[in-house]
């Protein structure tokens, strides 16, 4: 079950590409702006991603901490049941939303708004990028952007109930969408224009809601 989590998560993760090019595009315009093509441009772009999924990593890994913690606390397979549940209908709420069916996961990432309004100074302050490093740094502020796909999979962080599962939970899921961020820093206008088209974003989002679903039915036929 927990090796069929990764792989869920990391699909979801690769089939977000529509809602990654909206979310982040803007920002990865502005790290890449005056960046020109060559193996430096890809170091920069890799070293981004990189921070990025570290944070991603640092998330997952204090939920899953913090729910083991609190579990133990509780009567603790319930309680993983009740999270595992909201996990997948995060999931499928995210499908939805990716196909352009529902609007709804988009109240979840006002939540964390705040947070990002605090960061988002500290990220201007490194433009413009001019090295790995600094690269690495911004990525690390890029990862903490509210965005509904990253929720639906720190919640199954959360579900997990360990550390080290949540961590490597949000490291599949930041691996998945490390193609299609790569890809946009160079690519930028041709892959938005695909990933915007109404059918790629309607079979992508409805796969993704079918993982949530096909979760829940295992969760249910195992109990």
């Amino acid at each position: 079950m927990l090796e069929t989590n990764f792989w869920i998560i990391f699909l979801t993760g690769l089939l977000g590409g529509g809602h990654c090019m909206g979310m982040c595009g803007g920002i990865i315009t502005a790290l890449t702006l005056n960046l020109s093509a060559g193996q430096r441009r890809w170091l920069i772009l890799l070293s981004y991603n990189a921070g990025r999924i570290g944070s991603y990593v640092l998330v997952g890994a204090l939920l899953g901490g913090l729910a083991g913690a609190g579990l133990s606390l509780l009567t603790a397979r319930p309680a993983q049941l009740v999270l595992l549940v909201l996990a997948n209908l995060m999931l499928i709420a995210m499908g939805l939303y990716l196909a352009g069916l529902s609007s709804a996961i988009t109240i979840l990432e006002k939540l964390g708004r705040p947070v990002w309004a605090r960061l988002q100074p500290l990220l201007a302050r490194l433009l413009p990028i001019r090295s790995p490093r600094t690269a690495l740094l911004a990525g690390m502020l890029w990862g903490w952007l509210p965005c509904g796909l990253v929720y639906s999979a720190s919640l199954s962080a959360l579900a997990s109930g360990k550390a080290t599962q949540g961590g490597l939970l949000m490291l599949a899921f930041g691996l998945g969408t490390l193609p299609n961020l790569l890809l946009m820093g160079v690519f930028a206008d041709t892959l938005r224009q695909w990933l915007q088209q109404k059918p790629v974003r309607l079979l992508a989002g409805l796969l993704v809601a079918g993982m949530g679903l096909t979760r829940l039915l295992l969760l249910t036929a195992g109990h």
